[in-house]
């Protein structure tokens, strides 16, 4: 048997801007994506999803004509089967020899975290295909997801990074976020999702100029972010970060919204309006999210790899 595990993800700065070049900090969680496989005697992909929970959430046999197949794939498919089989041809043509034999795979993959959470089950779902059939990662996310890439690049660390694109390059680079306030670090989960594609279109449309400024801006906190040592001062970087982006995707920012009266600071992270938000504070203050109905509370030790 083989096994491939690959790490969950949560953007700390640069969302949105990261597309455009701009450096972002991104953390790999504890949480993550074991895949694992084993030799079958008939051709074709048998594949099963467990949850955190130990229950199976997909199954399904591939077989070897519908994974070499260039034909499109039926729309009566399955969301989910549709996106596993686009990746798994995707991967099957960078490395046609994985599927040449006469034997097939026993395919199991474990999630370890709720898959409603957004610490990223496509992002190490393509990290872990991709080490399973010794490809490019980048190059099989573009090719089926999209993206910036840098849950990707988290998936296979185990170490903070900053991520950084330019044009076709991207620099991935290991730093060492570990602030000394870290125990007054800790995560809300919303419960909720949010179409961004409003946000993501007004974002668009942009000039250049007025990108240009947004990503220096957040390239310049993000470093700071890295380096800083105290807490009101970290605050206070993440409140600007939350007005850059704010007016760039016209939308309120996430303490605005729902949480006026929070003596902390609250961030979104990754796209705005649903999954995680960063907070700072301590037990008063979680007891504050608690108040409200939010009884998903991780502490950054409990999350943060």
């Amino acid at each position: 048997m083989q096994t491939f595990h690959s790490h969950g993800k949560l953007l700390i700065t640069g969302e949105y801007v990261v597309l455009d070049g701009a450096t972002a900090l991104a953390l790999p969680t504890k949480y993550g994506q074991t895949l694992k496989v084993e030799l079958a005697d008939k051709p074709g992909i048998s594949w099963t999803s467990i949850d955190h929970e130990g229950k199976t959430w997909f199954e399904k046999t591939f077989s070897k004509a519908e994974l070499t197949s260039s034909e499109a794939i039926d729309q009566e498919v399955g969301k989910i089967e549709k996106r596993l089989l686009s990746v798994l041809r995707i991967a099957i043509i960078a490395n046609p020899d994985m599927l040449s034999k006469e034997e097939g795979y026993k395919v199991t993959t474990e999630t370890d975290f709720p898959l409603d959470w957004g610490l990223g089950t496509s992002s190490t779902l393509i990290a872990n295909v991709a080490k399973w059939f010794n490809i490019d990662a980048y190059k099989l996310l573009e090719k089926t997801f999209g993206g910036s890439g840098y849950d990707v690049a988290v998936a296979m660390q185990d170490h903070p990074i900053t991520y950084e694109l330019s044009g076709e390059h991207r620099s991935v680079l290991a730093t060492s976020f570990n602030p000394t306030f870290k125990d007054k670090i800790f995560f809300v989960y919303l419960n909720q999702k949010q179409n961004s594609r409003e946000s993501i279109a007004h974002y668009k449309k942009q000039d250049k100029q007025t990108l240009l400024k947004a990503v220096e801006k957040i390239s310049s906190i993000t470093h700071q972010v890295i380096t800083c040592t105290d807490i009101s001062e970290f605050n206070l970087l993440l409140e600007i970060h939350e007005n850059v982006i704010s007016q760039l995707i016209n939308l309120p920012k996430i303490k605005t919204q729902l949480f006026q009266d929070y003596q902390g600071t609250v961030k979104s992270l990754g796209g705005w309006g649903g999954d995680f938000v960063m907070a700072t504070g301590g037990e008063k203050e979680k007891e504050y999210f608690r108040s409200k109905g939010y009884d998903t509370i991780i502490p950054y030790s409990e999350m943060i790899l």
